[in-house]
């Protein structure tokens, strides 16, 4: 479990709304806050409106770290990784969620609502919370992200 408290921010889609109300009962629960940037409900929706605000938000230092939910979660991804200074690796099971931060340095995850169960998406970030970054010849590689 994560030693400190944390800021983080969360955007969801339409297709992922019904996974933020859990993922963010869990932040709670391990005394983090958060940064709800919405969506509100499963109506349709355009997905940037929401995931640029909570990738802006960890980018500004208002967030430790984001989280941004949608169908695939692919384009989910592609939009924070466009703000610069976030680094968002899509995750999909236990082992995706260790790696993108102890290898990757990720502070932002995207997770698909579709084809992640409610209980893996947990476990993502759960896991993805508790990693830590490795360094070493991954921060090297870190840096040239960064550029």
């Amino acid at each position: 479990m994560s030693k400190t408290s944390l800021t983080i921010s969360i955007g969801a889609d339409h297709a992922g709304f019904p996974l933020k109300a859990p993922i963010i009962q869990l932040i709670r629960d391990r005394g983090h806050q958060v940064i709800d940037c919405g969506c509100d409900s499963t109506e349709s929706c355009d997905y940037p409106d929401f995931i640029r605000p909570a990738a802006e938000a960890v980018a500004e230092g208002k967030a430790d770290y984001g989280i941004v939910l949608g169908g695939s979660g692919n384009g989910e991804a592609i939009v924070a990784n466009k703000v610069k200074g976030v680094r968002c690796g899509l995750c999909w099971d236990e082992w995706s969620a260790q790696m993108t931060k102890e290898h990757n340095n990720a502070n932002c995850i995207s997770i698909g609502a579709r084809p992640v169960s409610a209980a893996m998406a947990l476990k993502i970030v759960g896991i993805w919370l508790d990693a830590d970054f490795e360094g070493g010849r991954h921060q090297r590689r870190v840096d040239k992200i960064e550029g």
